[in-house]
């Protein structure tokens, strides 16, 4: 695994603070600016990163500790946004704990042999895929929402440091 993957992977740690840094609430839930990127708010953008990467986790210790992990299962986000009080929830506690999973994470990927990155499990979406496919996803991910972040704040006149 190319370390400078890893090191992408480990900077998305403090994004999500970046995202709701100086906002209030009513900010934060305020609906996308019409020209803004997407449909969710600056909150569900928030808690969805931090849901998502907590299950990212889950999926890359299975692949790393057991030979033949159970079928990987995707999820419906809009379905977690929708039914999980995304807009109920609060940021701050959604971006220290994606912060601190985020961590924890690049710690253990840190420690890990290059062959390790190479153990693979079976997706039901995706098929076949490696450790270090999970890593350069989930790097993407967080880069790919704080860009659409970065843009409604930009809108509403907040943009971000």
């Amino acid at each position: 695994m190319d370390r400078p993957t890893i090191d992408r992977y480990a900077a998305g740690a403090d994004l999500l603070h970046a995202v709701i840094e100086g906002l209030s609430p009513a900010e934060l839930n305020a609906p996308p600016p019409p020209a803004a990127p997407g449909k969710w708010t600056l909150q569900q953008i928030v808690v969805h990163v931090m849901d998502s990467d907590l299950a990212a986790a889950h999926r890359m210790r299975r692949t790393i500790a057991e030979e033949k992990p159970p079928l990987i299962i995707g999820y419906d986000e809009s379905a977690f946004a929708r039914h999980l009080q995304y807009d109920r929830m609060d940021a701050r506690l959604a971006a220290d704990i994606y912060r601190l999973n985020r961590r924890l994470m690049t710690d253990l990927l840190r420690l890990l042999p290059d062959e390790a990155f190479t153990r693979h499990c079976i997706h039901n979406e995706n098929g076949k895929m490696i450790l270090a496919d999970f890593v350069k996803i989930y790097a993407d991910h967080t880069e790919h929402h704080v860009k659409f972040a970065r843009e409604k704040r930009r809108l509403m006149g907040k943009p971000m440091a």
